[in-house]
């Protein structure tokens, strides 16, 4: 019987009997593979039969990690990469050429944010930007033939319309791509709300144990077939104990996404309470000035929470050198909660106008929230806040002396 359910997909999907009747799919770890004959080769080569070749051009342990991603995800096939960045990289050189235009949104992860603003310029491709809060219908006007987003986004949690975007593309007959990483396929199935091509980066949610990295893209049979060569050529390909890695991570993906949507909420509203918190940014909070798009096209706020600490850097550094249990640290998604500063992470590197527009600000955190005890979070982020109040007060004694004087 063919999983259908969002808990089952994860453990069942892609799934088939393996050699030896194994429970577990195989590890290949192998970098190329033996032919009986040198007819084999020929045969191969000629294109009259199918025959695994070497790793970098696909592998068993690789097929079988795509289908389950496929199926999480809702697609019909998909490719996984040795990152993120090179799932997203080589998406776009296999879409775009010389000569194409690139409509993307204003708030991309950072990374993702450098490679269309400074590096496909360099091969003849035209980038136009388009912000999240107005929407790319102008932009659409100068006929891109790519449309790309992520929603929520990095760090600031903006929602994109994800069905009227895609209709909107598709009326001008443009290609659709989306970072889903953030909300995860528990959480949002874009393909679904009518988007072409969905791109994670699998080090996140979908491993979510922080230890390995990897990335995915999952579309229709047709597209994947269109960017499989450039894999190839590229060489971004996972290796074989990493894809089976991946593969044991996304078993218990939706048993972590829904603890983790569970505990973000109830963190998200602890934090809005408090008094040393300026603001917070959650989908799911009723406070969020989309939340009611949030509830229309996901079915959980995910595991990603923003805040912005009263007071300024040194309140914010307070904070951070602060906390007992939480970790600081880049990433996100995995069981574990982890704090970081995107000041001084992902949008570093960006100029001070590019971080305010994406919200960005020296007392901005975001919080990856874990599988935990969301009652121990809360005690920890509390006496860290506490803490950064008290530098708060020092400072303006410090101040007030120094008057007196």
């Amino acid at each position: 019987m063919k999983p259908e359910r969002d808990d089952s997909l994860p453990i069942w999907g892609g799934e088939e009997r393996y050699p030896l009747n194994s429970l577990q799919a195989p590890i290949y770890q192998t970098s190329s593979f033996r032919f009986r004959n040198i007819e084999e080769l020929r045969d191969l080569a000629e294109g009259r039969a199918r025959h695994y070749l070497y790793t970098r051009y696909t592998n068993p342990t690789l097929e079988w990690v795509e289908k389950k991603i496929a199926a999480v995800e809702g697609g019909a096939s998909a490719l996984v990469f040795s990152s993120g960045m090179a799932a997203m990289a080589t998406a776009l050189l296999a879409l775009l050429k010389q000569g194409d235009r690139l409509l993307a949104s204003s708030s991309l992860y950072g990374g993702t944010y450098e490679l269309v603003k400074e590096l496909l310029p360099r091969f003849g491709i035209s980038v136009s930007f388009f912000s999240v809060k107005e929407g790319p219908l102008q932009g659409l006007k100068l006929r891109p033939r790519l449309l790309l987003a992520e929603s929520p986004t990095n760090p600031d949690l903006q929602l994109l319309p994800l069905v009227e975007t895609a209709q909107a593309a598709r009326r001008n007959g443009v290609l659709t791509l989306i970072d889903n990483t953030f909300a995860s396929p528990i959480n949002q199935r874009p393909l679904h709300l009518g988007w072409n091509l969905v791109m994670h980066s699998a080090t996140k949610f979908l491993s979510g144990h922080s230890d390995l990295i990897a990335g995915a893209l999952i579309g229709s049979a047709p597209l994947i077939q269109e960017i499989q060569p450039f894999r190839k050529i590229m060489g971004g390909v996972l290796d074989p104990s990493t894809a089976y890695l991946l593969g044991r991570g996304l078993k218990t993906l939706y048993l972590r996404v829904q603890r983790q949507n569970h505990n973000a909420l109830q963190l998200a509203r602890f934090l809005e309470e408090h008094a040393q918190v300026q603001k917070v940014v959650y989908p799911w909070l009723e406070s969020h000035p989309q939340y009611e798009l949030a509830r229309r096209q996901m079915s959980g706020g995910s595991g990603v929470i923003s805040f912005y600490i009263r007071g300024g850097w040194e309140q914010s550094r307070r904070f951070f050198n602060s906390l007992k249990m939480i970790p600081i640290s880049t990433s996100l998604g995995g069981v574990e909660s982890l704090v970081t500063s995107p000041y001084y992470t992902s949008h570093h590197a960006l100029s001070a106008r590019e971080r305010k527009q994406a919200g960005v600000t020296p007392n901005l955190v975001r919080m990856s929230v874990g599988i935990e005890n969301a009652d121990e979070l809360c005690a920890d982020l509390n006496q860290a806040l506490i803490a950064s109040q008290k530098v708060s007060r020092s400072i303006s004694k410090s101040v007030k002396t120094k008057v007196v004087k």
